[in-house]
């Protein structure tokens, strides 16, 4: 009889385990697709802005070249595009963290603009979108290896 018990209570428990590990899993999921959701409306903003803005009043912004500024706004227009169609679509969901992946190295790159020609303070913006997109990077390369 003891036997018995501790074998349903070791059952019991792992099937509990592996439930837990399900919404543990499936809650990560959601708040992934809220972040890159966020991320990408964020992206597209910022970057047709930037894209399909007049030149006037790109260069006003700024004093990187406008050509410049029309690529760095192509590469976030795209990489919003690619934080979720591919995983959505489940075609080429590996490129779901390299675009996220590029989006936090151009973060970086506003970061230490911003800190050095405007004000330390308002660079913490962009590091912690920086850091939200490297949330992804991790969260989407684990996700992947974990539903294999």
């Amino acid at each position: 009889m003891a036997l018995s018990t501790r074998f349903h209570t070791a059952t019991a428990q792992t099937a509990a385990g592996q439930l837990a590990g399900a919404n543990t899993s499936k809650r990560t999921n959601v708040r992934l697709w809220v972040t890159q959701g966020a991320l990408a409306a964020l992206f597209l903003f910022a970057g047709s802005g930037k894209l399909f803005g007049s030149s006037e009043a790109i260069a006003e912004t700024s004093d990187f070249p406008v050509l410049f500024l029309r690529f760095i706004g192509a590469c976030e227009v795209l990489g919003a595009i690619g934080l979720i169609v591919p995983w959505a679509l489940r075609i080429k969901p590996g490129l779901t963290p390299l675009a996220a992946a590029g989006l936090a190295i151009i973060m970086v790159g506003a970061t230490v603009v911003v800190a050095v020609t405007m004000s330390p303070a308002l660079a913490l913006v962009d590091l912690a979108i920086a850091a939200a997109l490297v949330s992804v990077v991790s969260g989407r390369r684990n996700y992947a290896t974990r539903s294999r």
